[in-house]
């Protein structure tokens, strides 16, 4: 057994700052030390999915991070690292719990997991080891993680098992800096939408300058459309880890605060990863934008009706703690807001349905996006060119 110090300080040597997560027993003294530990930072992350997602935001931005999680979240993970960091080739640590170690008693919950932990790591080609136990061993575990996440640009996980470190008691008491806002009907509109979705993306390149922001488009026709309209350096296009999106431009947000970061998401995105709302109202700095656009349906698998009719976006990011929330229909809604005040703020705009003629799929691959943006932000980081 280790001491949380044993680990984590020789981490923070490496460079691992930048830590996310969703709670598990076994890494309470984890969490709790990161948090009492003013030159870290640590994200408490809804999912495990998000988790994953914000600290590869992070990484994208050259920081050194770590996802932390309970194996049974593993499941919620698989998305964003198969389709997010396997495909850009973005490295992010993980430590993952192993509940339901076999020969060890348990609750039943965890007792399948426990058995298929590794393998689930194999198949996602995910190089891992067991978390080392004894405090001589850390340095070395540290230097092939890291050797191995420069060289491939592919997580490289820990998995821990029960009693490798001792208990640290939590001394601060994180709070967000926000309460929910209030809102009321006036805030919200029911006219019809002006705009299409390349429209609504053609207002967010005119408004959002190369050098002073980053745009990230949703999977599916958001970013296909965001590409149409114009192919620039400061743009990344999502292809897969659906609704991973503003999870991805929370943590690289937070990493550059001066660079503006606007989301274009879509509203079966932003339902399927609701609680990310609350994550970034929590966490979310001045430089976050968040553009929902909505239709109403999944117009790219066929155009079946998503429940977003039944809900105010906007109500629930204030609820969530977004400084600023409204919803439009407009194009005038939409420049107020993309010239807009301190963030984090979102836009649910509706807009009408439908998609251009032809309309390409980007000729330039995930990995190319990638580093492109990263030398275009002039991140200097192994994984840059991987």
């Amino acid at each position: 057994m280790i001491q949380a110090s044993d680990f984590i300080n020789p981490a923070k040597e490496f460079g691992f700052n930048t830590w996310s997560g969703v709670p598990c027993s076994f890494l309470t003294p984890f969490i709790n030390s990161v948090i009492d530990d003013p030159q870290m930072s640590y994200i408490s992350s809804a999912n495990e999915g998000d988790a994953v997602a914000a600290a590869t935001g992070a990484a994208l931005a050259g920081k050194r991070a770590v996802a932390m999680m309970q194996n049974s979240g593993l499941g919620n993970a698989v998305s964003p690292l198969s389709s997010l960091n396997w495909v850009f080739r973005i490295p992010i640590l993980l430590i993952i719990t192993l509940r339901g170690e076999p020969g060890l008693p348990d609750e039943p919950q965890h007792e399948l997991m426990g058995q298929i932990t590794g393998k689930i790591l194999d198949e996602l080609q995910i190089p891992w080891v067991f978390f080392p136990r004894s405090a001589d061993e850390v340095e070395g575990v540290l230097t092939v993680a890291k050797w191995q996440m420069d060289r491939s640009g592919l997580p490289y996980a820990l998995v821990m098992r029960k009693g490798s470190v001792g208990k640290s008691e939590l001394k601060s008491r994180w709070q967000p800096a926000v309460k929910p806002a209030s809102f009321s009907d006036d805030q919200f509109c029911k006219s019809e939408p002006e705009l299409s979705r390349q429209q609504a993306l053609t207002a967010v390149v005119e408004q959002t300058p190369v050098d002073q922001s980053v745009v990230i488009g949703s999977t599916g026709y958001t970013g296909r459309e965001l590409f149409a309209v114009a192919d620039r350096p400061n743009q990344l296009y999502m292809v897969g880890s659906m609704g991973c999106a503003s999870s991805l431009g929370l943590g690289l947000s937070l990493a550059l605060p001066d660079q503006r970061v606007l989301i274009a998401d879509g509203d079966g995105a932003a339902l399927m990863r609701m609680g990310n709302l609350a994550t970034i109202g929590a966490y979310g700095g001045e430089n976050f934008r968040h553009l929902l656009l909505d239709n109403g349906v999944h117009e790219s698998t066929g155009g079946q009706s998503t429940v977003s009719p039944s809900v105010s976006f906007a109500a629930v990011a204030r609820a969530c703690g977004y400084r600023q929330a409204a919803e439009t229909t407009t194009r005038a809604g939409l420049d107020t807001f993309l010239k807009g005040g301190a963030g984090p703020s979102l836009l649910q705009m509706k807009i009408k349905r439908g998609v251009p003629a032809d309309l390409p799929r980007p000729d330039i691959g995930p990995r190319e996006v990638k580093q492109r943006l990263m030398l275009h932000l002039g991140v200097d980081a192994p994984w840059a060119g991987v």
